[in-house]
């Protein structure tokens, strides 16, 4: 399986690249979408930031990324179960800074008050390890909502 991750994610990686450079000499007509913040992660990058996920993340937001059951509906101790990282969830909704702030800092760092069962990673984990859990995340959604993403994330800057 892992071998598999590891074809997948290096096709991802030179799929990336390959348009980045296209979207810089074709003149300026593509989407700044698709020169994906992810392109430049490279495959190492992209499997650290999977072992980090499945050590750190993957207990409660799945190991597919798939979230807790019920996820848009609060737990009895009246938070919000974890949503998942995959395109079903809304995590490609936010910009890259509001992604690694939550990590980070916590929930409550972005929207003040808000509690969360999701702990703050400040004293667990780098800035370059929660980079490379995000890029990961990242690097598994479609199209579609990596261009999405990165567009919040361009006009959040």
């Amino acid at each position: 399986m892992s071998r598999i991750y590891l074809l997948s994610a290096v096709g991802t990686a030179v799929a990336f690249v390959a348009v980045a450079a296209w979207a810089q000499t074709s003149g300026g007509d593509t989407p700044a979408a698709l020169a994906a913040p992810e392109a430049a992660a490279s495959v190492a990058t992209l499997a650290q930031g999977k072992d980090i996920y499945a050590a750190n993340c993957a207990a409660c937001h799945g190991a597919n990324l798939e979230g807790q059951p019920d996820w848009r509906r609060r737990s009895e101790n009246g938070r919000m179960p974890a949503p998942p990282h995959d395109e079903t969830g809304h995590t490609w909704h936010h910009a890259d800074s509001d992604l690694f702030t939550i990590t980070k800092l916590g929930l409550s760092a972005v929207v003040p008050g808000y509690e969360s069962d999701m702990p703050a990673f400040e004293n667990i984990l780098s800035d370059t390890e929660i980079t490379a859990v995000l890029d990961y995340i990242k690097s598994t959604w479609p199209d579609r909502q990596r261009g999405f993403q990165a567009e919040v994330t361009a006009n959040d800057e």
